[in-house]
């Protein structure tokens, strides 16, 4: 018979506060090479798609916005097509 730690909530919040250095911290470790996402997330007593979430927000890279610019150009309109 194997015993397994458990965590008792005897508090009324049921969402854990996690700070901004916390989730980078785990996001870090999420990028170093040959890291398993469910292992971190595991030791960390989070679902995995949280921390996807949190590395999906803080790696975020801007895309440029791209500058369409809006010409309107003639058309002429003919009778029939040269051959």
């Amino acid at each position: 018979m194997t015993k397994h730690p458990i965590e008792v909530i005897t508090s009324v919040e049921r969402r854990r506060r996690w700070s901004r250095e916390d989730k980078e911290r785990l996001v870090a470790a999420c990028l170093e090479p040959g890291a398993v996402l469910s292992e971190i997330a595991r030791s960390a007593d989070i679902h995995v798609s949280q921390l996807f979430r949190w590395r999906k927000e803080l790696c975020r890279i801007e895309e440029p916005l791209l500058q369409v610019a809006s010409t309107l150009v003639p058309v002429i309109v003919s009778e029939a097509a040269p051959a």
